[in-house]
């Protein structure tokens, strides 16, 4: 065995009388290449709390700044993951969106979620329990099932809009917050009496209004006995009471099987237990309320600042042509998106790229940093609705679903209730920006907001 530089020459060899000199030694074969080592891409040196304020404070600047300086793949160090790595690059995302379930735990990426949506939540499972769940989840959310569900955002919309000052600026942030709810409470959980109506209306908003300081509690517990997180688990507590109550009722009441809102489908379906049932309605409202509610502020946002799209997206409104509404409502979200990344956490050491990623650590295809991609989608800071009439959105690039066998199971319900609210809105009113400048993006805890609220004022 050849070691290191060593090296062991030829002896001497004598024929007849006459003696040959010593050959020159051979030079040795190089050694054993070493075998390929876990290496993380590089990234900023900033400490882990600067790191982790930055990224829940004022993510879009933070992943755009380290974006230039080291590229599409870079490493960031931030709770709650610890060794994190950002990633932009489309191969590498359709490779972890494609990649064995074993290995890419999203479910795990999201545990920290799982004091407010129940550890049986389909956003928390991994592997066999979350494809069991997925499995039994979206029945209710695909073809007619969610089709019949628009007349009741069409309602709503309405009885929102009827309730606007008119010639006064206000906030439509908040105003999106009303429709959402109620379209989860009526289409999702299916509740009918008033006053239980009411009280949910009282408790839910706060359960998922998570901020940075309630994480904090999850991470720390002994924070669970000081104000004001002794207000938020009381308040945990009272939704998950109020949802445990609506089950138990919704299974004595006589025209269940004529019912078709999500949480009446899914008791017929008799496939979960009531906790389970709960934690799924608790995932159904934290994926779809606040998400929801700020992707359509944004595309308002994004409307008003943008004349000649406004204008063709009120003909299109007036025409019925839902093909244009859409293409606007995704426009909005590849251009604001709501959720800045998708979390994958490793379990076992994966080499993707050219980088190999050990166990452990989190990768974060970047949904902001993809959609703002000149190469995928040319002159990206422009609002064009066009660009999604003219070929299929990529499955790698536009990404605000998430993909693969994780992506929202409330998509499509997501695209419906988006399309009907901008067609009532823009049917009902006529609506400008008093400010003609864009709204900065605001960090509020797990999206991203506007951050003036989209202030709008009514004309009529």
């Amino acid at each position: 065995m050849w070691m290191g530089n060593e090296s062991v020459p030829h002896p001497k060899v004598s024929v007849s009388t006459t003696t040959y000199p010593q050959a020159a030694p051979t030079s040795p074969p190089p050694p054993p290449s070493a075998p390929d080592l876990p290496r993380l891409p590089a990234g900023p040196r900033w400490p882990r709390l600067v790191q982790t304020q930055m990224v829940w404070r004022r993510l879009k600047a933070f992943d755009e700044r380290w974006n230039r300086r080291y590229g599409d793949v870079f490493t960031i160090k931030a709770l709650p993951w610890g060794t994190a790595v950002m990633i932009r690059d489309r191969e590498m995302i359709k490779e972890i969106f494609t990649g064995d379930p074993s290995v890419f735990h999203a479910g795990e990426g999201n545990d920290m979620l799982a004091p407010v949506l129940g550890h049986q939540s389909v956003l928390v499972l991994d592997e066999d329990q979350h494809m069991q769940t997925r499995k039994r989840l979206l029945p209710p959310f695909h073809g007619e099932a969610v089709r019949i569900y628009g007349q009741a955002v069409e309602e709503i919309v309405r009885a929102e809009v009827a309730r606007w000052p008119i010639g006064e600026p206000f906030a439509l942030h908040p105003r999106m917050r009303e429709v959402t709810l109620e379209v989860i409470l009526r289409t999702v959980i299916g509740v009918q009496a008033p006053e239980r109506l009411q009280e949910l209306r009282r408790v839910l908003p706060d359960t998922v209004d998570i901020k940075f300081w309630t994480m904090a509690m999850w991470a720390l517990p002994l924070l669970g006995y000081l104000p004001p997180w002794r207000r938020y688990k009381h308040t945990v507590r009272d939704a998950f009471a109020l949802l445990d109550q609506e089950i138990a009722r919704r299974r004595e009441v006589p025209d269940l099987e004529q019912r078709t809102d999500v949480l009446s489908l899914l008791i017929v379906a008799g496939e979960m237990d009531d906790a389970n049932l709960r934690d799924q309605i608790m995932s159904l409202l934290l994926a779809g309320h606040e998400t929801t509610t700020t992707a359509l502020a944004w595309t308002f946002e994004r409307l008003l600042r943008t004349p000649l799209v406004l204008q063709r997206a009120r003909a299109a409104a007036a025409e019925g042509d839902d093909a244009y509404l859409d293409a606007v409502a995704k426009e909005a979200l590849r251009c604001r998106p709501v959720i800045p990344a998708v979390t994958r956490r490793l379990t076992r050491p994966v080499k993707i790229g050219g980088y190999h990623f050990p166990a452990g650590v989190t990768l974060l295809p970047m949904i902001t940093l993809m959609h703002d991609s000149a190469e995928l989608f040319p002159d990206p800071h422009s609002f064009r609705p066009e660009r999604f009439l003219e070929g299929h959105s990529d499955t790698y690039a536009w990404i605000p679903f998430g993909g693969g066998r994780r992506r929202c199971i409330g998509a499509a319900f997501a695209m419906l209730e988006m399309r009907v609210t901008l067609r009532t809105i823009l049917n009902e009113c006529e609506l400008y920006a008093p400010d003609p400048r864009a709204e900065p993006v605001r960090n509020r805890h797990i999206t991203l907001t506007p951050r003036y609220g989209t202030r709008v004022v009514r004309r009529s």
